[in-house]
């Protein structure tokens, strides 16, 4: 399954934020807020080694994602996919497109010293979706 354009249009158009939701070892849920963006086919985050969704979803490729319209609240979609990509290559270069995009920024302002990005590519497997 790839992107309908709905989905796509709330990953790219807009500073619409992601909920993503990651499986802990014991099995519980873990849900961060982050920026999204998409491939055309997949959504596409950005996070960083050592933070928790990062080895949660290397250990549980299971992830479920919900994108809000920041415009209309009631414009949503629930995504339940799977990790099928994680790389540092380009990374930088996505972090800093996503701040451009959320802040209107061309760097990514705030950078750890000897962070390590990583891009995550999860594919789609079950999409709800509420066009309000």
């Amino acid at each position: 399954m790839s992107l309908d354009s709905f989905v796509y249009e709330l990953c790219t158009v807009g500073k619409n934020f992601a909920s993503v939701a990651t499986v802990m070892p014991d099995g519980s849920p873990q849900v961060s807020l982050v920026w999204v963006d998409s491939d055309g086919e997949n959504i596409v985050i950005n996070t960083a080694e050592g933070r928790l969704k990062t080895s949660n979803l290397r250990n549980d490729v299971r992830v479920a994602v919900a994108i809000a319209n920041s415009e209309n609240h009631y414009e949503q979609a629930m995504v339940r996919g799977r990790v099928i990509e994680e790389s540092h290559e380009g990374a930088d270069e996505h972090i800093n497109q996503l701040a451009k995009k959320y802040l209107g920024l061309d760097e990514y302002p705030h950078r750890q010293p000897g962070e390590v990005r990583v891009k995550i590519k999860i594919k789609p497997e079950k999409v709800f979706k509420i066009e309000g």
